[in-house]
């Protein structure tokens, strides 16, 4: 039976509380934080991370990924196929976006489970990551969150089967974003839950007791999107669901993270699952879709690295002011430095290994690995002398401590001052690199780190990424 066979989860590590955004304004506060994509992040850099996560816990690869965004980076350009090369998969692995929905994560969560029961495919990934945008100033602003979360599905070793899905559509306008658009509109608050969103969640969840002929206490846990900790427990008293029924929507600590905001919700209800347990798991939007998860024994390989609650407290608080520039929402000073060179596109799809995935090399003779510059495959071994003996090695995969490190007080950055350190590889291999997600005053030489896929510059519509060194997560 076709079910998750493996989940990931990524969060940024900054966070901005809410009560930074009310300050500004002299305005009203919510509690809590939110999470905040870092100033070189974005929807496809988070959905690699997760991905690469996990990949990481089942150490397979797949033949299927389908990234669920509402915040693709480009308009005209699959984001999957980026998000396959960066994690390494295998040329014929089907790739697709899902997207223009905050349903379209169980909308590829249904494609992927059907796929794999056709036999059409082995192990499919699906990926949500979102970044929205929000107005200053404004409800959506408080509530609005960064993350990705990413579940592998296939019939073997599961540790949740699908039991079985039910589908309905609705034509409802509550959130929406034109192409024109540069932040998320919506109607007003009672309308949308009375006339959209309590009605069809209900219509649905209905649907689905109907069809297998279930009742709402069969269920362990109950998970569900919706905008905001009201509407949730709105939703809650609709179905009249039991308090230990209810999965914590995580929105005081990270924010509603769009179409990625179910499946953190899913990946916390299964640190705690127990084989048996059932779990009602649905998302909204233009309709909902709801699936009905039976927990295997499976379920304590993922217990034994809990995917979300470490990563939930965040690590960085970043101010208002931060905020607003990391997401280009005010005029900042342009660099006086000369401007960056355009991106060579055949030089890119030349180096398309050692940029999407950091490949090196590694000499056959004496198996030391190196990482030349790019656009420089090496042709003699630093170690043995050996000339062209040389086979792929992927670096993107390793950690590594930082040999030495220099701050750039004039390096053009959205988070001055910049940081670049020379990185050494266990294995062997050294990395003249960026540094992110680090504070300046806790760099220090020896510190261990891991490598991160992040967004460089922009260059005529092209977004130019690659690999940056980040502290390794605890």
């Amino acid at each position: 039976m076709a079910g998750i066979r493996s989940i990931g989860v990524y969060l940024p590590i900054y966070r901005l509380p809410r009560e930074e955004i009310a300050r500004a304004w002299a305005g009203r506060s919510m509690a809590g934080t939110k999470a905040v994509a870092g100033y070189d992040e974005d929807a496809v850099t988070m959905a690699a991370a997760t991905t690469l996560e996990c990949l990481a816990r089942r150490g397979d690869k797949a033949d299927g990924l389908f990234l669920a965004t509402t915040t693709a980076p480009y308009k005209e350009k699959q984001s999957a196929a980026i998000i396959a090369s960066v994690t390494d998969l295998p040329e014929a692995c089907h790739t697709a976006d899902f997207t223009d929905s905050l349903r379209s994560t169980t909308i590829a969560i249904k494609a992927a489970i059907e796929a794999v029961k056709a036999g059409s495919a082995k192990n499919v990934i699906v990926a949500a990551s979102d970044c929205r945008p929000a107005a200053a100033k404004g409800a959506l602003e408080l509530a609005l969150g960064d993350g990705a979360a990413a579940v592998m599905i296939g019939s073997e070793d599961v540790i949740a089967e699908v039991e079985g899905s039910y589908s309905i559509f609705n034509d409802f306008t509550d959130y929406w974003r034109t192409a024109d658009d540069t932040f998320v509109r919506t109607t007003e608050g009672r309308f949308i839950d009375e006339v959209g969103y309590l009605p069809a969640m209900q219509s649905a969840v209905s649907g689905l007791l109907k069809k297998y002929k279930l009742a709402l206490a069969d269920f362990t846990r109950v998970v569900y999107y919706a905008s905001d900790t009201r509407q949730h427990a709105a939703l809650a008293r609709r179905l009249k669901l039991d308090k230990a029924q209810v999965q914590d929507p995580l929105y005081n600590e990270i924010g509603n993270t769009g179409t990625a905001a179910a499946l953190l919700m899913l990946t916390a209800a299964l640190e705690k699952a127990r084989p048996g347990d059932r779990i009602l798991f649905a998302g909204y939007g233009d309709g909902c879709d709801c699936f009905i998860l039976r927990i295997t024994d499976e379920i304590k390989k993922v217990q034994n690295k809990p995917p979300i609650s470490p990563k939930l407290s965040g690590k960085i608080n970043i101010s208002y002011g931060q905020y607003l520039t990391w997401r280009n929402l005010i005029p900042a000073e342009a660099s006086t430095l000369p401007e960056r060179p355009p991106i060579s596109l055949p030089g890119r799809w030349r180096e398309r290994r050692a940029i999407a995935a950091l490949y090196g090399a590694r000499c056959k003779k004496c198996g030391t690995p190196q990482i030349s510059q790019i656009g420089q495959a090496p042709r003699v071994c630093v170690q043995c002398q050996a000339k062209d003996e040389f086979e792929p090695y992927k670096f993107s995969d390793k950690k590594g401590k930082l040999f030495s490190y220099a701050i750039d007080q004039l390096q053009p950055t959205l988070n001055p001052p910049g940081v670049n350190g020379v990185v050494d590889f266990e294995g062997g291999g050294r990395l003249i690199c960026e540094l992110t997600d680090c504070e300046i005053d806790k760099v220090a030489v020896g510190m261990p780190l891991e490598m991160t896929f992040r967004k460089m510059f922009s260059s005529r519509g092209i977004n130019n990424y690659f690999w940056k060194a980040k502290p390794v997560s605890e």
